[in-house]
């Protein structure tokens, strides 16, 4: 069976794009596609704005895969990580069924919550998040 999922823990993300990057490089993408985007979560009034007010800020983000996404199908067949997932540099994404399923039960054990992005984003299916809030 094919591997279908891709463990988001938004704890861990720092919003560096590395993701979007090794996925637009190593499939060879054109200079306006993109597969992977990160959304900054902040305030809301413009990019990379902190939500709150001095000393009270808070910012996140949130990778999103597009429909277009093929889970880099030619790596996983032979065994490696999608490039998103390889280059995550904080290892917030982790890939494969059994690798996200083990690792949503310790994350749910520890309060966290366990989401998908509605199905009005239009995201590839097999994205699932984790986060403390």
């Amino acid at each position: 069976m094919a591997e279908t999922k891709i463990l988001v823990n938004l704890e861990r993300c720092v919003g560096c794009w590395s993701c979007a990057m090794a996925c637009k490089i190593g499939n060879g993408l054109a200079d306006d596609a993109w597969w992977v985007t990160v959304r900054t979560l902040g305030s809301g009034e413009g990019i990379d704005r902190p939500a709150g007010t001095y000393p009270n800020l808070s910012m996140g983000w949130l990778p999103v895969w597009s429909e277009s996404c093929v889970f880099c199908a030619g790596r996983t067949r032979d065994g490696k990580q999608p490039y998103c997932v390889y280059n995550c540099p904080t290892e917030a994404l982790v890939f494969g069924e059994e690798a996200a399923a083990a690792e949503i039960a310790q994350l749910r054990a520890a309060g966290f919550r366990v989401f998908e992005l509605p199905v009005w984003e239009n995201q590839k299916p097999g994205i699932t998040y984790a986060s403390r809030k």
